[in-house]
């Protein structure tokens, strides 16, 4: 009995120790194809277990992980329109978090829309991803925005700690769109926001010292947020002040515009505690970086 309870706890180590790396949470809505094309979308939850088991099953690095350290992210899939059978236009948002040390609190670290997730899949299409090579893209598109949520998740936890994982997702676009002929979302001469200019925008040297700064944020800011809050306001207004600078050098930047999308609510929480001064600045920077949030930040000089 004694060697039995043994091995059961060390094959419970080992499971653990070999975690895969992502804990992705994929989600498909029919209901707007459903509406317009006045039929049911038959193999939606077949498509969603496909797609999070190729998220979450596939080991995307040779990092050992516990289950506890997997990174939460969740893939929302929105259907919009099927011309032919099979073959679907889409949307999707990627949002992925992290947790903060020593809290329960997680913070949102990425959170990006695709306009252009358009595939083919069948229920006996193949999801099987290949290092350097194009199949469809549906594979690639994962494949891309897994290594997406490994790069943001490495870059806090050391500076440009991502680095590898944009570089496999470069070459997975630039793959992509030598081989896609209909998914605008891999060209360069597509939607300045698109999964080209975001993996562009990761490689881009006027982005590095921004990369830089994701670490300080959330290494050197967050995780120590509970022990000394006056300089994390203090770091946040400096990052705010690094973004100015490198948005006036790089516009429409879609990585400092995702930066945004994940992390306003959050910045106005942080500085609203701040003194008046702090807080008089912080509405100049977000109000002049994200504008169309502009109503939430004022909130921070008329509260």
């Amino acid at each position: 009995m004694i060697k039995i309870a043994l091995l059961v706890g060390l094959l419970g180590l080992l499971t653990t120790a070999q975690a895969q790396e992502l804990n992705c949470q994929v989600t498909i809505n029919s209901d707007q194809l459903i509406a317009q094309q006045k039929t049911d979308f038959t193999y939606a939850s077949q498509l969603q277990t496909v797609i999070t088991e190729f998220m979450n099953s596939r080991r995307w690095t040779n990092d050992q992980f516990t289950a506890s350290e997997r990174i939460n992210c969740s893939i929302n899939i929105n259907l919009v329109k099927s011309l032919t059978q099979g073959t679907f236009e889409a949307t999707a948002q990627i949002v992925v978090t992290r947790p903060v040390y020593g809290t329960s609190y997680e913070s949102t670290i990425f959170n990006y829309v695709d306009r252009s997730f358009s595939f083919f899949y069948l229920p006996t299409t193949p999801v099987f991803f290949r290092e350097n090579q194009f199949s469809d893209d549906l594979t690639s598109m994962l494949a891309f925005y897994a290594n997406v949520i490994l790069a943001v998740d490495y870059d806090t936890f050391g500076k440009r700690g991502g680095n590898l994982y944009v570089q496999r997702a470069f070459n997975i676009a630039t793959l992509a769109d030598g081989a896609s002929t209909s998914n605008i979302g891999w060209k360069t001469s597509g939607d300045r926001r698109n999964r080209y200019w975001l993996v562009e925008n990761l490689q881009n040297q006027q982005l590095t010292t921004f990369r830089d700064a994701m670490y300080t944020y959330h290494r050197q800011g967050l995780d120590v947020f509970g022990a000394n809050p006056v300089q994390m306001r203090k770091q946040t207004l400096d990052l705010l002040s690094n973004i100015r600078v490198v948005s006036q050098q790089l516009q429409y930047s879609v990585l400092i515009n995702t930066f945004f999308d994940a992390k306003s609510q959050e910045l106005y929480n942080i500085l609203f505690e701040g003194t008046p001064a702090e807080r008089k600045r912080a509405f100049e920077l977000l109000s002049f970086l994200d504008p169309s949030k502009t109503e939430l930040y004022r909130k921070l000089v008329t509260t």
